[in-house]
């Protein structure tokens, strides 16, 4: 039994949680186009029921400017966060605490995409610089990534990003607010070196760089106050991120050492991991180190959380070890529902996942995959 990790209660700074086991943020394709639905709320609430301390909802578009991946949900209209409180109101009975997920794609868009294309407007990035690779499963053909409109005024961005949680906060949606700063997306883009070439304030040295994420987070607490989590994929790769060893660590040991300074919730470093390491122009991308050790340091106040790959086993090691006041697991709370009553059980994390639905499929039951995964016998 896990102990360390399945604690009576595990404090993020501001919020107070049943256990150190958080599930992370999964894209999963299964709303109602952008508006999330009663078979949506079937999953969060099982894994609530499972045990899970705290839930990271799949990212939410904050603006219907976007699409890489279909039938995702946004959080920017009434409808939207009708779906999300009856989803947030479920995972509260069983006692979870859940956040969810802002997220604005930035260069990972595709032009033709429906909700792009409805929104009228370009695909954003801080510099008209396109990511390699990109896969639209939705789109006829294979096209990748487009060279993105460089934003005249990032400050409209900060803007969308609070007008989300005003929404949300209006409408009594009791959830708190997890920035997405991770994943090549676009938060990571400012961050990036290799991705953000601009010579006004916004970009060039790393404090410049670092301040979009920054005057973004300040927005956000203006709104939800200190309930408000970051998440950073420091090692990068995905979506064409990554920069020399040196600068990552000046880069996001600044931001970190920064907004430890603004009383967030916690923050999640998302580790290195091969599925995140995608291989260009014949060569790998990611910054590969040991994100943990090398950036922890960076971080006094918030709570860390580290994400990606977990094992039970590390999770122990971490948390027992003081080096994290709790994990997230990813994947394997697609396939188990039940996985923090499994780990605090000691039973094993035995379901395979089925990748032909993990993202749904076209003319497929959504139920496949999603919600149908057995749990344990206790």
């Amino acid at each position: 039994m896990l102990h360390s990790i399945s604690p009576q209660h595990t404090n993020t700074n501001h919020v107070t949680i049943p256990n150190r086991i958080g599930m992370s943020a999964l894209t999963r394709n299964r709303s109602s186009a952008t508006v999330p639905n009663e078979l949506m709320r079937e999953y969060y609430t099982q894994r609530s029921t499972g045990g899970a301390g705290l839930i990271v909802t799949e990212a939410a578009l904050i603006t219907r400017q976007g699409g890489e991946w279909s039938d995702v949900p946004g959080i920017w209209e009434q409808s939207q966060i009708e779906g999300w409180k009856k989803i947030v109101d479920s995972v509260h009975v069983a006692g979870t605490k859940i956040y969810c997920q802002l997220w604005h794609l930035g260069r990972a868009s595709h032009p033709e995409a429906p909700e792009q294309i409805a929104a009228g407007v370009p695909v954003y990035a801080p510099s008209a610089i396109s990511a390699r690779g990109g896969k639209f499963r939705f789109l006829p053909g294979a096209p990748g990534y487009v060279t993105p409109t460089e934003i005249e005024d990032p400050t409209v961005l900060i803007a969308l990003f609070k007008q989300a949680a005003i929404n949300a906060k209006a409408r009594a949606l009791t959830v708190s607010r997890v920035f997405h700063g991770a994943n090549g997306y676009l938060v990571h883009q400012f961050l990036d070196s290799t991705s953000n070439k601009r010579t006004d304030k916004w970009g060039g040295s790393v404090e410049n760089r670092a301040r979009f994420a920054i005057e973004t987070l300040k927005a956000l607490i203006e709104v939800w106050g200190p309930d408000v989590a970051l998440r950073v994929s420091p090692a990068g790769g995905y979506n064409d991120m990554g920069m020399p060893l040196a600068e990552t660590t000046e880069t996001f040991g600044y931001l970190l050492r920064e907004v430890s300074k603004l009383g967030l919730s916690y923050v999640a470093l998302v580790r290195y991991h091969p599925l995140l390491d995608p291989e260009y122009d014949g060569k790998k991308r990611a910054t590969q180190h040991d994100v943990v050790a090398t950036l922890s340091p960076f971080i006094s106040g918030p709570a860390l959380f580290v994400n990606a790959g977990i094992t039970p086993a590390e999770a122990e090691e971490l948390v027992g070890s003081g080096k994290a006041a709790g994990v997230f697991f990813g994947v394997p709370y697609i396939t188990h529902p039940d996985l923090a009553r499994r780990v605090k059980a000691g039973k094993p994390l035995d379901n395979a996942p089925d990748f032909a639905t993990l993202y749904g499929a076209r003319g497929v039951d959504p139920k496949l995959g999603y919600t149908d995964y057995k749990e344990a016998v206790y």
